[in-house]
């Protein structure tokens, strides 16, 4: 597997701590990471028009590649396993 894309959409809750922990737990040196913490709207402009343009309806969020990773389309919980499925931690 190459370079991983991953951005990670956040707004401060406590599940989107735990996702913000998994995802830098499981990151390696092919994952390059971003995070968008759609509460601070002043500062994440840019974080809130990617969401849009990704369908993201709820956070956490997680997107690798330019995809919205399965279970967040599925409105499911993020977990370890689908962070690993969806490649990250994969390097």
């Amino acid at each position: 597997m190459g370079k991983r894309n991953v951005e990670v959409f956040i707004a401060g809750c406590p599940m989107c701590d735990e996702t913000v922990s998994l995802v830098k737990e499981l990151s390696c040196d092919q994952c390059s990471i971003s995070y968008y913490n759609l509460n601070e709207t002043s500062k994440e402009k840019a974080g809130l028009e990617k969401a849009k343009e990704y369908g993201i309806t709820r956070v956490p969020a997680v997107v690798v590649d330019g995809k919205l990773i399965d279970c967040c389309q599925q409105q499911q919980r993020i977990t370890r396993e689908v962070l690993e499925k969806a490649g990250i931690g994969q390097g």
